[in-house]
């Protein structure tokens, strides 16, 4: 009788400690699974630079190999090329050589055309 009751005794300790166990599976899970959605969102913030505040070309900003209204079409397909995968970038947060190796690999995979992505080097080095 006494052996029964320890069997019953180890046997409920066994399925609680069974039952800990499963739980703490359960929010392990649930806290990759919370990870994982934070690199998510947290990648797909596009908050380094409102649209309002790029810069907009002006007439004063025209050169020799790019007129105003090349900076403007750049400009636009910029904002509407690039903003759709990452954050928008001022023109001034590179140089010239650094924005014409980053279009270089980036351009291509917007599916642009080459024109196009003159266009956007054209604005982003400020037509140099």
């Amino acid at each position: 009788m006494i052996e029964d009751s320890v069997i019953v005794k180890v046997n409920r300790v066994l399925l609680t400690y069974q039952i800990i166990k499963m739980k703490a599976i359960k929010y392990r899970y649930f806290l990759v699974l919370f990870f994982i959605l934070f690199v998510i969102i947290g990648g797909c913030n596009k908050s380094n630079l409102g649209i309002s505040s790029l810069y907009t070309p002006a007439i004063s900003d025209v050169t020799a190999t790019a007129t105003l209204l090349e900076l403007q079409q750049g400009r636009a397909f910029y904002i509407n090329n690039c903003n759709s995968c990452h954050a928008l970038y001022s023109p001034d947060d590179y140089t010239v050589t650094q924005w014409k190796n980053i279009i270089s690999s980036m351009g291509p995979k917007t599916g642009m055309s080459a024109s196009e992505i003159l266009l956007v080097t054209k604005y982003l080095t400020k037509g140099k």
